[in-house]
């Protein structure tokens, strides 16, 4: 143990570590923000990361006007936002996340969530989140996944997928509801499921983006889904035999 020196009238040893708040730090160490309103909760989070991960900064912001006044010379590998007992489809929570989302640069965000529940999950990797974390996880669990996003990935637990599947399926308009589909319909859906933007499928399919657009709503209403994501996974259940 390295000598004490005397901070407050408090021994601490000179090795110890500390929470970072507000200022990122400018070395090469890696880092994430952390916005969650919970002081507490935050605190503790902040500390328990960088207990376990010395090297992975973590700076706790109680709001996302608070961390967008922090300085962008040097943005974090990524940022996670905690719902906390909150849900992400509430006005102002969502509200929130969609100015994080506008002004997070080159920081791909992560939601942390207490909960597992698929409509939270769906609206949120719609809502442009490049993970869906639910606490349970665990701390290791969260960087690996942060570290993951700034890498540019896409984050999902395992058991989240497979309940996202499962939901879906279950929902899904059966195998003979393709058959309701005329002909362009089907071949936009098949352009749909694979991932593909408006824009390619109209260059693809020889049409304009507006008809792929028209198409695409209503292909939505007769498998009856929500967003392009539910629209996607009812796709593979209808066409399970298409070549991905």
């Amino acid at each position: 143990m390295g000598r004490h020196e005397d901070v407050d009238g408090l021994d601490i040893p000179a090795d110890a570590e500390f929470c970072n708040w507000g200022n990122p730090p400018t070395g090469d160490r890696d880092y994430v923000a952390l916005i969650d309103p919970r002081r507490l909760e935050r605190e503790c989070f902040v500390r328990s990361i960088e207990l376990l991960h010395p090297r992975f900064v973590t700076l706790g912001y109680s709001s996302v006007a608070e961390y967008g006044k922090a300085s962008e010379d040097n943005p974090p590998w990524a940022v996670l936002f905690h719902v906390g007992s909150r849900r992400l489809s509430d006005p102002d929570v969502n509200s929130e996340f969609q100015a994080l989302i506008q002004l997070r640069g080159r920081s791909p965000v992560v939601v942390l969530a207490p909960y597992d529940d698929v409509h939270q999950m769906i609206a949120a990797m719609d809502a442009g989140a490049a993970g869906y974390i639910p606490t349970s996880l665990g701390i290791d669990g969260i960087v690996e996944a942060a570290k993951l996003a700034a890498s540019g990935g896409v984050f999902l637990r395992h058991e989240s997928l497979a309940r996202l599947r499962s939901s879906i399926a279950a929902e899904a308009a059966p195998q003979s509801d393709a058959e309701c589909l005329t002909s362009r319909q089907a071949a936009v859906a098949d352009a749909l499921r694979r991932g593909k933007a408006n824009k390619t499928i109209a260059y693809e399919l020889n049409m304009c983006e507006s008809t792929v657009k028209v198409h695409i709503r209503n292909i939505m209403r007769k498998v009856k889904a929500t967003n392009r994501t539910e629209a996607a996974f009812k796709l593979n259940a209808i066409l399970p035999n298409a070549d991905l």
